[in-house]
């Protein structure tokens, strides 16, 4: 049993799980804009992530500004990086913007790493 999964057995034998949530956030964390050098979880684009019964995920998330050039992508990033992590059966990012992003939702490892104190 990995550090990243949480094993189990269904009555019937198989392995099953759950994602885990650390996983999935270590994921998200793989993914950057293109633009900034601090990972969209740290910049605080992520605004909720959901795991249903199902193992399928949802994530809201926004971006820095509505007209942001990576606007199509980054969603599909997320989607993809969250695929990776075991049990996930399925993965819906839901690009909002309410409430708005500003730079106070940037974590303080953001701040340092972009000059931002």
């Amino acid at each position: 049993m990995s550090d990243t999964t949480v094993e189990s057995w269904t009555p019937d034998g198989t392995p099953g799980g759950k994602p885990d949530e650390d996983a999935i956030v270590t994921a998200i964390c793989t993914v950057y804009d293109p633009e900034i050098p601090v990972n969209i979880y740290e910049l605080g684009l992520i605004y909720a992530v959901e795991i249903d019964d199902a193992n399928a995920v949802k994530v809201e998330m926004t971006l820095t500004a509505p007209g942001c050039p990576s606007a199509q992508e980054l969603p599909i990033m997320v989607r993809e990086a969250i695929m990776t992590v075991p049990y996930v059966s399925g993965c819906t990012v839901d690009t909002v913007w309410d409430p708005p992003w500003d730079p106070s939702r940037m974590s303080e490892d953001a701040r340092l790493s972009l000059n931002m104190f």
